[in-house]
């Protein structure tokens, strides 16, 4: 379940939307949700990766 939402971030990780829109500074921290679950990231734009810092499954 978690490797449709990881493959869809992977392709356009800027797409999905600020997990908090009132911080200035964490513009790279983003949220992909998907039915119950819900993936929260991060942008390192100096080494092009991103990296997972919570998955929540709410069911």
């Amino acid at each position: 379940m978690t490797r449709l939402p990881l493959d869809i971030e992977v392709r356009s990780p800027w797409d999905w939307s600020h997990w908090n829109t009132g911080d200035p500074e964490g513009g790279g921290v983003r949220v992909v949700s998907m039915g119950p679950l819900s993936i929260v990231y991060v942008i390192n734009q100096l080494t092009r990766h991103l990296a997972v810092l919570d998955i929540v499954w709410l069911g």
